[in-house]
């Protein structure tokens, strides 16, 4: 099988796992960037959070078959925690590492399409279009929301766009320097670290390529509970990064920041039924959605995925506010 150099790809590349409980997907990931391990002379680092449900053994298996898969202990169990761990112990001698989410399926020869984009590009990062599909009945509405404008507001790095530079983007491959030089992810961030991190990039004058050329899937959360603490998650980490770098939010990240207070103002329809009106509005406009989503594009799955974008927003906007108040008690001189 021909190297790296004899395909024109000479620069060095880390694959990093961050991984937690994730024996269902985990195998399937190893087998299959073990063949561009080889064919490009990568060494694959998994950095486990303490799984208890067979990765361990799983991964262990797979280091037998191939020297080139490492196992670390990631004792901070965070995404961020992990990948600075393995660059941080492993990244010496490689120009670049790739970041491989457990949770999500790839494409035949999508390193390539990374390193490749990296070189003619001239990119410290390199970013990928998600895409999102289910298996449950739960799982394939959310992946509709989740892929549509009604769950990510439009955001690029969701349906895919042309080629272009960006200031954000799903983190795939990143020069290690640059990494190095900004400070690797701020661990202080259980969500949202991509998007922190990318503001500390392009602030340090280092640029971010969207590719056009590969694009990942993504498994959404299994049940309601699960996806509400997902994106409670995530509205806690973008308020956070909001907070530390006093910038503010898009139009798309604000929107949704008025659904918790309408939510709330439903409480006050007691005193007057107008109060209830917005809540009813923003209810109305997402089952609508959810309803052309089912006409106007033939998917069975728009009026659930309406719900599970209801409950994307809600969540996210909680978060946000819940950040936000537990800022102003921390820097609240009175408190």
């Amino acid at each position: 099988m021909p190297g790296a150099r004899e395909q024109g790809l000479a620069a060095r590349c880390l694959i990093i796992i961050p991984c937690l409980n994730e024996a269902g997907h985990i195998g399937a990931l190893l087998d299959k960037f073990s063949l561009d391990a080889e064919r490009h002379d990568m060494k694959i680092v998994v950095a486990d959070g303490g799984s208890t449900d067979g990765t361990l053994r799983i991964v262990e298996e797979a280091m037998r078959r191939n020297p080139r898969i490492v196992l670390l202990n990631n004792e901070k169990r965070i995404q961020s925690a992990a990948i600075n761990l393995a660059v941080a112990t492993h990244g010496d001698g490689y120009d670049y590492f790739i970041r491989i989410d457990a949770h999500g399926k790839y494409p035949d020869g999508y390193c390539e399409s990374l390193l490749r984009e990296a070189e003619e590009k001239g990119a410290d990062s390199v970013v990928v279009a998600m895409a999102t599909e289910g298996f449950s009945l739960f799982q394939k509405a959310t992946a509709t929301a989740q892929n549509s404008k009604l769950g990510n507001g439009g955001a690029k790095h969701r349906h895919g766009a042309k080629g272009h530079w960006t200031d954000h983007g799903h983190h795939a491959l990143m020069r290690i320097a640059a990494f190095r030089q900004v400070g690797g992810y701020d661990e202080a961030f259980t969500h949202n670290e991509d998007a922190e991190l990318d503001y500390r990039l392009v602030k340090a004058g280092f640029r971010i390529w969207m590719t056009d050329k590969t694009v990942m899937v993504y498994y959404p959360r299994a049940s309601a509970v699960s996806l509400f603490r997902q994106y409670l998650g995530y509205g806690r980490g973008r308020a956070k990064n909001l907070l530390k770098h006093r910038v503010v939010p898009k139009v798309r990240q604000a929107l949704p920041l008025m659904v918790l207070p309408v939510v709330a103002g439903t409480f006050l329809a007691v005193l007057n039924w107008w109060a209830a009106v917005p809540a009813v509005l923003w209810v109305t406009i997402c089952l609508s959605y959810g309803i052309w989503m089912a006409v106007g594009e033939r998917n069975p799955y728009g009026p659930l995925a309406a719900v599970s974008a209801m409950i994307m927003h809600l969540a996210w906007s909680t978060g946000f506010w819940l950040q936000l108040l537990r800022f102003r008690k921390r820097t609240d001189p009175s408190s």
